[in-house]
C-alpha cells in the first residue's frame, strides 16, 4: 500500500512541477511584454516583477516534492564514503529525517504567515494591493505537500531497510551514482 501510495505522489509531484513550470513561463512571457511595451510604447502594465515574484515562490514550492523523488536536492555526501557501505542506508536516512524536520519548521512558520495574513486582510504594499494570502495560500500548500512526500519517502526507506532492500533503499533515498546522474542527463 505504501509503495503505491508512493508512486502517486511522485506522479502528482510531477503534474506540480508542470504547473509551477508554467507559472514560469507565464511570468517570463509577462515581464518580456512589460519591457516591450516599455521600450517601444512607453506604457507599463505595472506589477509584472510582483507577479513574476509570486510565481517564482509558488514554483520553487511546488517543484520541491519532485526535487526529493528525483533526489536532486544538493547533500553534502563529502564523508559518506569514509562510513561503511552498510550504514550508508542509515545516514541517508537520517539526512532525510533532517530535511523533512527543516520543512516541517518552514511549515510551521507559513503557516503561522498565512493565518495572521487572513486574519489581518494583508495586502501587498504595491500599487496592485494584491491580497497576500492569494500566493501565500498555494506556497504554503507546496511546502506542505513537500513534507508529506518526505515522511513517505521515509516510511517506504524503513520498510525497505527493515525488508532487507538495500538497493531499493539506495534507489530511493541514496545520494545518485555517477551512472545515474550521466543516465539522467542523455533521457
Amino acid at each position: 500500500m505504501l509503495e503505491k501510495l508512493l508512486h502517486s505522489t511522485r506522479t502528482f509531484s510531477l503534474w506540480l512541477t508542470w504547473l509551477g513550470g508554467s507559472l514560469i513561463v507565464l511570468s517570463a512571457f509577462l515581464v518580456t511584454t512589460e519591457v516591450f511595451l516599455r521600450k517601444f510604447f512607453n506604457i507599463s502594465l505595472g506589477g509584472a516583477d510582483e507577479i513574476s515574484g509570486y510565481a517564482f515562490g509558488v514554483a520553487t514550492a511546488l517543484a520541491l516534492s519532485y526535487a526529493l523523488f528525483e533526489r536532486a536536492h544538493i547533500r553534502v555526501d563529502a564523508l559518506l564514503g569514509a562510513f561503511p557501505k552498510s550504514l550508508h542506508n542509515l545516514i541517508n536516512l537520517f539526512g532525510m529525517i533532517m530535511l523533512v524536520g527543516f520543512a516541517a519548521v518552514v511549515v510551521y512558520n507559513v503557516w503561522s504567515m498565512v493565518a495572521d495574513t487572513l486574519e489581518n486582510g494583508s495586502r501587498s504594499i504595491t500599487p496592485m494591493r494584491v491580497p497576500l494570502a492569494w500566493p501565500q495560500i498555494p506556497w504554503l500548500l507546496g511546502w506542505m505537500f513537500f513534507v508529506f512526500s518526505g515522511v513517505l519517502l521515509c516510511l517506504v526507506a524503513i520498510k525497505r531497510m527493515l525488508a532487507g532492500d538495500t538497493a531499493g533503499t539506495q534507489d530511493l533515498i541514496g545520494v545518485k551514482s555517477l551512472d545515474e546522474q550521466i543516465s539522467d542527463e542523455t533521457v
